[in-house]
């Protein structure tokens, strides 16, 4: 399996393509990142035209089994995130069908 890109290297990589320098790159991802977990957090929704949206969840209470021993067991009701992916990437990243 490839090896995924790091931080860094992304940061190298956007740098290299465009005139900012990397602490400028660096900058704009990581406000990105506060930006995309304030907004979720307050509205349910973060979108990154072209890219996906962050979009809160909540899953209900249900019955699992341990897998080890098939005793079933209790999973409470919790809050999630979830990322969807914008028709646009996953067409150009998967083909179209």
């Amino acid at each position: 399996m490839p090896k995924t890109m790091t931080k860094s290297a992304t940061v190298a990589y956007l740098a290299e393509k465009t005139s900012l320098t990397r602490k400028q790159i660096e900058g704009i991802l990581d406000e990105t990142l506060n930006l995309a977990s304030k907004e979720a957090k307050k509205s349910g929704v973060f979108l990154l035209p072209g890219f996906g949206k962050l979009v809160l969840a909540n899953r209900k209470a249900r019955i699992g089994r341990n897998p080890q021993t098939g005793e079933p067991i209790k999973i409470p009701a919790k809050r999630v995130c979830k990322f969807r992916l914008a028709k646009s990437l996953k067409d150009a990243v998967l083909g179209k069908k």
